[in-house]
């Protein structure tokens, strides 16, 4: 049993940069187009799925509409709730955090913000989505409008890195990126696709 899926980050926010998980901020007209030029010459999908925050799901509701494919919400995909950091940015943490902060880029799987979600949390809501996804699309072509520490994540899975590099993995705005993804023995495999 195995499952295409193509994963994309949200372009640029109207709030833009820094810790913002349960923030709902929208795209900016930059962001769509990052968007939509991201998408140019990907397509072929059988469905699409999104976190239910605005910065995805409302792309892909005119995506699924435009090409008319099934959109399916994923609340697995959601980023990362920061806690007390949501919508601080590094550099005001660095003022305020510096010690709690390098902890968390150290290893966010041995430090949580405070008030946020533990890394280990994040990772079994994701990856509990993800077995769903193939569960019910096994064989199928996914595109899934996403997060950055959702991409991070499985990238840094399939890439086979310790969980303390998990946020060394790149996901810029609008980045795309490509997995195989299959079950062997009741484990999920994860496989970077070009």
């Amino acid at each position: 049993m195995t499952l295409r899926l193509d994963l994309l980050r949200h372009g640029e926010t109207e709030q833009g940069g820094g810790f913002r998980g349960r923030i709902d901020d929208a795209l900016t007209a930059a962001g769509w187009a990052q968007m939509r030029q991201a998408l140019e010459t990907r397509g072929g999908w059988s469905a699409l799925v999104s976190s239910p925050l605005q910065r995805c799901r409302l792309f892909a509701e005119q995506l699924a509409a435009t090409h008319g494919l099934p959109l399916h919400g994923a609340a697995g995909l959601r980023e990362l709730d920061f806690g007390d950091w949501e919508g601080l940015s590094a550099a005001q943490l660095m003022d305020t955090s510096s010690a709690e902060l390098g902890l968390f880029w150290d290893d966010p799987y041995a430090f949580t913000p405070p008030g946020g979600e533990p890394l280990t949390a994040f990772e079994a809501r994701v990856l509990e989505a993800l077995t769903r996804l193939l569960d019910e699309h096994a064989g199928g072509h996914l595109l899934a409008v996403t997060h950055g520490g959702v991409i991070r994540l499985l990238l840094a899975r399939a890439r086979g890195l310790a969980p303390a590099r998990l946020l060394q993995v790149e996901a810029g705005h609008a980045s795309l990126f490509s997995l195989q993804v299959r079950r062997v023995d009741g484990q999920l495999l994860l496989e970077e696709s070009p």
